[in-house]
């Protein structure tokens, strides 16, 4: 016990403290989390679905990263093919922060456009940004490590790196968790969106003392960065031109791009070794893929529950604490075991962990005489430890097999193929949230236009649990990596 609590601090390096203050950026991007979520919900007159499908809009940045990946390969500006990108994910997520800033405080300079409209905008420019810095951050956490030592030693410290890479994230969660709520209760949207602006001068103070070991840049890849260029812009024309089923579209053509990128990138590497990356990205792909209930269940909470900006605060506190913990403990585990056996175990805690919420909508609570708030309380500080664990598990994945001078590429494609899988996750979250409509209680001038309607909310969370559970059990099972899986059911086969 006591060497897995010292496995992070014995692995630590002074070289690794710029890089991770990156990673500690981007988590804490959900400062104005509570604060967004608040205000999107007294401001603008968007649905459960419609919220959805503008999250699934929200992920397609993260599924071109191939194209900056290429970028940072390829590409210097200035001298520079990594750092000049941090400092251009910064300057982006300021500007998205910004126009938050006047428009949370009704400035002048954006009276003349949609609130909605100015909000997708903002949002779209923060996560390019937030885009630009993770493929950057990925990439270099191959280039910290000490190319001096063994094959197995550099192996071990990339695993590792990724492990403190989500420590670092993870403590930079814990210290705006409690901060974006109760900071939320007592000041101004204007004020939460203008002290966000610390994320982007932390990333930049990271960047500019980061030392890497030299890199070559790599000939372009033409067909990925071309390829990847004309997807974007066919996204573009789909999402402008209202095309019907434009999400669906651009989801399945984003997949099989992306797959046959892939797919010649690792061309050259030995079959076993393509056999097991591709099992492992399935069962990732659809661990990942499960649809949630949705912005319903928050706004019930809100308005059934009385759950306010500080409680909510106090929740993410807990779950930020005990989630950091849980990693730090589980740390050297996680690098040791198969991806197969800890997916099961993900999923069935997991499921477990969703059944008190549905005991909270059908009042089971009352009825042992236990208040809401300890309920949440409880359920969250179980939960959290196993926040991070599936993304350490792709992290890990990819960081060994990282091609030699394709890196930036490489990490881009496959953390795209994962947030594709997130985007299938969210088009399941909007057909669900079509067939169980959830609405919250919206006003015009003090006239109620559309009631508060949650009588569907328990059917959403029974569906949520049951799909939750079923499908990653049974794609596990098919497609287990764990090469002594694969042995056992061949032996079990000629018996």
């Amino acid at each position: 016990m006591v060497d897995m609590l010292m496995a992070p601090i014995r692995a630590m390096r002074l070289r690794y403290l710029p890089l991770l203050l990156i990673y500690f950026a981007y988590g804490a991007s959900g400062f104005t989390s509570v604060a967004e979520t608040f205000w999107v919900k007294e401001q603008l007159k968007l649905s459960a679905e419609a919220l959805v499908s503008l999250g699934v809009w929200l992920t397609v940045p993260w599924t071109i990263k191939m194209i900056f990946g290429q970028m940072i390969d390829s590409f210097k500006i200035f001298g520079s093919n990594r750092k000049v990108y941090v400092y251009l994910g910064a300057l982006l997520i300021a500007a998205g922060m910004i126009i938050m800033i006047g428009l949370v405080s009704d400035a002048l300079w954006l009276s003349e456009y949609q609130k909605g409209k100015v909000y997708i905008f903002a949002s779209v420019i923060s996560v390019i940004g937030y885009v630009i810095q993770d493929v950057v951050a990925d990439t270099m956490s191959t280039e910290v490590v000490d190319r001096s030592k063994t094959d197995a030693e550099i192996k071990a410290e990339l695993a590792m790196i990724q492990v403190l890479s989500r420590l670092s994230l993870g403590i930079a969660v814990f210290a705006v968790a409690g901060l974006k709520g109760w900071l939320a209760h007592i000041y101004s949207y204007e004020t939460m969106f203008k002290l966000a602006l610390f994320i982007p001068v932390l990333s930049i103070i990271g960047v500019t003392f980061v030392r890497l070991n030299p890199v070559e840049s790599s000939p372009l890849n033409k067909t990925i960065f071309f390829g990847g260029f004309l997807f974007a812009v066919f996204v573009v024309f789909i999402g402008y031109h209202e095309v019907p089923y434009s999400q669906e579209i651009v989801v399945f053509v984003s997949l099989a791009v992306v797959l046959y990128m892939l797919h010649t990138l690792v061309s050259d590497l030995d079959p076993k070794t393509v056999r097991h990356i591709q099992m492992a990205m399935i069962v990732i792909f659809v661990y990942r893929a499960m649809p949630a209930v949705g912005p319903g269940l928050t706004w019930w909470q809100i308005d059934v529950l009385g759950f306010d900006k500080a409680f909510f605060g106090t929740l993410g506190q807990i779950g930020a604490a005990l989630a950091l913990v849980g990693m730090w403990i589980s740390s050297k585990f996680i690098v040791n075991q198969s991806i197969g056996k800890i997916l099961i175990f993900l999923v069935i805690v997991s499921t477990i962990l969703s059944l008190p919420m549905l005991g909270l909508y059908y009042s089971l609570h009352t009825m042992v005489g236990i208040d809401a708030h300890t309920v949440a309380l409880v359920d969250t500080a179980v939960a959290s430890p196993f926040d991070y664990i599936a993304a350490v598990l792709m992290l890990t994945l990819v960081a060994v097999y990282a091609p030699a001078g394709k890196k930036g590429t490489w990490f881009a494609l496959m953390a795209s193929l994962m947030n594709i899988a997130l985007s299938v996750g969210g088009l399941l979250s909007k057909y669900l949230n079509q067939i169980f409509v959830l609405s919250r209680e919206i006003k015009v001038d003090g006239e109620v236009i559309t009631p508060a309607n949650y009588s569907e909310l328990g059917w959403l969370l029974w569906v949520v649990i049951l799909i939750g559970f079923i499908v990653p059990i049974v794609t596990i099972h098919k497609f287990n990596p764990d090469p002594k899986t694969e042995k056992n059911k061949k032996q079990w086969i000629k018996k």
